[in-house]
């Protein structure tokens, strides 16, 4: 993909990417959150949701990887970081074996000082087949460049 400068308006979409119970019995173990919703599918059968679910900050992980597939290499930054969130919610379960995609725009962009740029983003996490998204959030980043242009 060709590098480029992202301004207000700016939108991306992922590839699908489809979450497995072995990743959610990882992320449990990882986490060491192990409640039976997520592990147990005799127990999650019972529940409202029909099966085992993904974890939400399993899913909310996901931006780091749906963001690598959908963005563009941005011209003249050396590096970027997770910044945190203004705001998350999460709307929807994720079964296991759902396929989820990440859909980004980019709200604002704004330099901090001379080598470092704020990018506000709009994301939201969908679940492939479903209507309502599993998540909406508002995620902060930072680029950093050697120098401002």
């Amino acid at each position: 993909m060709p590098k480029a400068t992202l301004q207000p308006g700016f939108e991306a979409v992922s590839r699908w990417f489809e979450i497995s119970q072995a990743q959610i019995d990882a992320f449990a173990e990882v986490t060491q959150d192990k409640q039976a919703l997520h592990l147990d599918p005799d127990y999650a059968a019972q529940t409202p949701f029909g099966g085992t679910i993904a974890h939400g900050f399993l899913t909310l992980s996901m931006l780091s990887a749906m963001a690598y597939d959908a963005m563009p290499d941005t011209v003249g930054d050396e590096l970027s970081v997770n910044y945190g969130f203004d705001r998350i919610r999460f709307l929807s379960p994720v079964r296991s074996g759902a396929r989820l995609r990440g859909k980004f725009v980019l709200d604002s962009r704004d330099w901090v000082d001379e080598t470092t740029v704020a990018l506000l983003w709009s994301v939201t996490i969908d679940i492939d087949g479903q209507d309502k998204p599993a998540l909406v959030a508002a995620w902060r980043n930072r680029l950093y460049f050697e120098g401002k242009d």
